[in-house]
């Protein structure tokens, strides 16, 4: 019964892209394959399209893409520290709204932070890793901690820790009108947040004066060369599967490209059956200075490795990806 609710499942799929240039199949031809081999050699024939621009640019067409793509975000705080300013807006079904545009204060000066103690506020791609409440009057009634330093900021060497959205001083005293790095708004607006995101849910992008430009292409570009890049890892194609990495990649470790492809190398010779499933997908563009085309991407990977009938690895792990587009290819640079 499963197995019939899934082949009717992915036909109606199909049926819904007949009209799109997304096809390279007619659904005669799907339904011929399935008739011929079953549903494994069909369902194959549908993942293919995942590696398809043209597939995530029709699945793109309808969204709201202005901040990225998102399926297990609900919640984007957008803050842009050169006016400054700070959006929230709610991720529902792919589709923004915008709940909040408040007035904020930053940290001092301009670009990214770099260093402990320069009292400058990130900008790039953050998540929210705890809530506090109870501490010095100085942060107002409760605090959202980033993830700053993330992966991008550790890879190039940027120290520092702490980094919040908070509230004001409860005894009133704000004569400063900057903060120690973090982003501050008024107390009654900070308990609102409280009461309208789940933090774990929530991501900030932080820029300063201009907001990377999101093109639905390059969104389908990435959503695409990841896909791909599983093919490759999937089919043990060492060849295909490092072309999708560049010329200056850096693992999380610090591993570079030379060496990391002769790790990869050695495990690929081990010639396992896999499967690796890929959701939860959260694709984001990466403020950054020096004006590259870059996007963090992530999601959840569920890796199972085989040789013969033995699990031989099995793993459940968020994965996390900085990916730049350039000329026209989409290439791995950061990878955790």
């Amino acid at each position: 019964m499963r197995i019939k609710r899934l082949a009717c499942a992915m036909f109606l799929g199909f049926f819904m892209f007949q009209n799109s240039q997304a096809l390279d199949m007619s659904l005669y031809d799907v339904v011929d394959d399935y008739r011929k081999n079953g549903i494994s050699s069909t369902q194959k024939i549908f993942e293919s399209f995942f590696t398809k621009e043209s597939y995530w640019q029709a699945i793109l067409q309808n969204k709201d893409t202005d901040f990225g793509y998102y399926e297990s975000i609900h919640y984007l705080f957008v803050s842009d520290k050169s006016v400054p300013v700070l959006w929230l807006y709610k991720i529902e079904n792919s589709h923004l709204t915008q709940l909040h545009q408040v007035n904020s204060i930053v940290g001092i000066g301009d670009g990214a932070k770099k260093l402990e103690g320069d009292k400058i506020t990130p900008i790039g791609v953050y998540e929210f890793v705890d809530k506090f409440t109870k501490l010095d009057q100085y942060y107002g009634p409760m605090a959202f901690a980033t993830n700053y330093p993330n992966l991008y900021d550790r890879i190039l060497r940027r120290s520092g820790s702490g980094i919040w959205i908070h509230g004001m001083p409860l005894n009133g005293d704000r004569k400063e009108q900057n903060t120690k790095g973090c982003i501050a708004v008024e107390n009654d607006l900070i308990k609102q947040f409280d009461k309208d995101i789940n933090y774990s849910k929530t991501l900030l992008i932080s820029y300063d004066k201009e907001m990377p430009k999101v093109e639905k292409a390059d969104l389908a570009k990435v959503l695409a060369m990841l896909f791909s890049w599983r093919d490759a890892w999937i089919s043990n194609d060492i060849d295909l599967y490092l072309s999708f990495y560049a010329p200056d990649f850096k693992r999380s470790d610090g591993m570079g490209l030379k060496s990391f492809s002769s790790y990869k190398t050695r495990v690929f010779k081990k010639n396992e059956k896999k499967t690796i499933k890929i959701s939860e997908i959260n694709l984001s563009p990466y403020p950054n200075e020096e004006g590259k085309k870059i996007f963090r991407l992530s999601f959840l990977q569920k890796y199972n490795a085989f040789k013969g009938n033995t699990q031989t690895y099995s793993s459940r792990d968020y994965k996390e990806l900085y990916v730049e587009i350039k000329d026209n290819k989409a290439m791995i640079v950061i990878e955790k």
